[in-house]
């Protein structure tokens, strides 16, 4: 990137390290950060719309309907969460393209299922062998996200089943003497008040969401633990023109700084959430708050 860095051979010091934190491969891990970033950004509110339907689900008085919900919840959260992430990922490839090939090739007349492998039409398959790069590296990023969202949905649905239950019976009995319907109490009353019994149970989901991100590597995304790996494994001048050895703990403990900071922030923001919503509530938060003005 430096005007100074066309021999490396010849710097040393700070100059060096300079050039060698600034070479493409290393714009990699700087990318991969952006990558897990935009990944937790877009989980989080997914997963939480996931898990508020199932939350929905599990409290419906239609008993199909709320043995989907708590049979989601139940099912997720009983399976250790790394053979989810593996299984989804095929599971869900699997589907689209049975599904696309369902609608591209009607006729044909060959088992999807032969053995091990899993069949389908050239145009159905994806993404398709001709596309891009970065169509393969959005795609898979997608089903990644996908996952993360229906793992973590289930947690959060587990949680705001909980804050729902936790809403005073007495705020609904009110609301019901008023004369609203069911779906305007719900609305009204138990939605806007659940947040406060479920955010201390949903920032804690935050932070194990968070220390999930280097799962990624598993799903097939390099993230910035894969490129951690990569870059800090022992480099001779005859594979790169920065070569050192050994300097995997170097990576891992800026990995590790890292997801500290980034969970001091968090907490930070989520305490300032946590304040805002029981400011006026007849909750301790709230009293506290009282007591201190």
């Amino acid at each position: 990137m430096f005007s100074y860095c066309t021999d490396p051979a010849s710097l040393e010091g700070l100059t060096w390290l300079s050039c060698y934190l600034t070479t493409g491969k290393h714009m990699s891990i700087y990318w991969s950060v952006g990558t897990v970033l935009l990944l937790l950004a877009i989980t989080a509110p997914t997963a939480l719309l996931f898990g508020f339907g199932g939350a929905t689900a599990a409290r419906a008085p239609f008993a199909p309907l709320r043995w989907l919900g708590k049979g989601y919840i139940a099912i997720v959260r009983g399976v250790p969460d790394i053979a989810f992430f593996l299984f989804f990922v095929i599971a869900l490839d699997q589907f689209f393209e049975w599904i696309r090939h369902s609608v591209k090739c009607p006729d044909w007349d060959e088992p999807i299922r032969q053995g091990n492998d899993f069949v389908v039409c050239a145009e159905a398959k994806l993404p398709l062998g001709n596309a891009a790069q970065w169509v393969h590296e959005t795609y898979g990023f997608f089903l990644a996200v996908l996952t993360f969202a229906i793992v973590f949905g289930a947690f959060a649905a587990n949680v705001l089943f909980g804050a729902m239950k936790a809403v005073p019976r007495a705020q609904m009995e009110t609301a019901e003497a008023y004369g609203m319907t069911p779906r305007q109490s719900f609305w009204r009353i138990m939605v806007p008040q659940m947040w406060v019994y479920a955010l201390p149970g949903l920032s804690n989901l935050w932070m194990v969401l968070i220390k999930a991100t280097p799962l990624l590597f598993l799903l097939g995304v390099e993230d910035i633990v894969y490129w951690a790996r990569e870059l800090g494994g022992s480099k001779t001048a005859r594979f790169t023109d920065y070569p050192h050895g050994d300097w995997r703990m170097w990576y891992f403990f800026a990995l590790l700084v890292f997801y500290l900071l980034f969970t001091k922030v968090s907490e930070v923001v989520l305490d300032r959430i946590m304040k805002r919503l029981t400011h006026g509530q007849a909750t301790a938060g709230g009293e506290a708050q009282r007591k201190a003005a």
